[in-house]
């Protein structure tokens, strides 16, 4: 780690709050505009870039949606457990489920009402069942693991599998978790290569020319992720960009401010977001981020 621990510190957690905000962000922003094609959001909203709630679910202002509501729950498993354990994660999944979600996929209730029925940790292997929702998941493990790269490839199966068993889901978020990792650790050159070597390996993920596609089908999802990413300069317009294709704006959304607050910073997510975003969900994201950066640091100790 760079020796200079207190600029080292402000600048990670700056960019990890950035992450876990931008994340938040993203879903309420997107939540409005879930399941709409961008001609329908053109007609009834021209370019949506509020905070507003409603779209499909009902939702009021500053609320999110299953995937920050699961990720703020995966993060508190981890937490609790001071570290990794998928029984726990399992169990507090059930938890969430039992307090009737707004949302909630098919693939996801399949796999914690499988895990309350036999106790089994892991979904079988489906070729068809290459949803981004466990890829939505992946910021706590990123974050726990932020130096730790062979406990995040292992983690991040369990954690993929529990919902998603898919080697498209597995081979996508794990790229995604190290190009967090490397923008929040501010690694340039190496987040870049990350993305280009993944898309060579893996050329069905192309994205220029952007194929315009904004779903819940994994290749759809990063391949608009990563368009917005990278054809915009600041955090507002990666965000806005992609939850205006409509589709699964939500998780699009999310995972876009996740990538764009890992790069810009806290410092760049708009004032009037943060305003409209449910000031219990901005509280308890900051708590979590402190809590998991200390828990990525003993780790780090524990296994130089």
């Amino acid at each position: 780690m760079n020796s200079d621990t207190t600029i080292t510190a402000s600048s990670l957690y700056e960019r990890a709050l950035g992450a876990y905000l931008g994340f938040a962000c993203g879903d309420a922003l997107g939540a409005t505009l879930e399941f709409m094609t961008p001609e329908q959001i053109h007609e009834t909203y021209g370019l949506h870039k509020d905070i507003t709630g409603g779209g499909w679910l009902g939702l009021p202002q500053g609320h999110v949606t299953d995937a920050t509501e699961m990720t703020l729950t995966l993060s508190q498993a981890i937490i609790d457990a001071q570290g990794w354990d998928i029984k726990v994660v399992a169990d507090y999944f059930v938890v969430w489920l039992s307090k009737h979600p707004t949302d909630i996929s098919e693939a996801v209730l399949r796999g914690i009402r499988r895990y309350k029925n036999t106790g089994d940790l892991m979904a079988p292997y489906d070729d068809h069942d290459a949803g981004n929702g466990a890829c939505s998941r992946i910021l706590p493990l990123a974050l726990i693991c932020l130096y730790q790269d062979e406990a995040f490839e292992s983690w991040l199966c369990e954690q993929n599998h529990f919902t998603h068993h898919n080697s498209l889901s597995d081979r996508a978020s794990q790229m995604l978790g190290y190009l967090i990792k490397h923008l929040i650790r501010q690694e340039t050159d190496l987040a870049e290569e990350t993305v280009a070597e993944f898309i060579e390996k893996e050329p069905q993920f192309a994205f220029s020319p952007y194929p315009g596609h904004s779903s819940g089908y994994i290749v759809d999802t990063i391949q608009t992720v990563l368009h917005f990413f990278h054809t915009t300069d600041c955090l507002e317009a990666c965000i806005t960009k992609t939850v205006n294709m409509g589709g699964d704006a939500n998780t699009v959304g999310a995972l876009a401010g996740m990538l764009a607050g890992a790069k810009y910073g806290v410092g760049a997510i708009p004032e009037r977001w943060l305003k409209q975003l449910d000031p219990d969900i901005s509280e308890l994201i900051k708590k979590q981020t402190t809590t998991l950066l200390s828990l990525a640091e003993k780790l780090a100790e524990q296994n130089p």
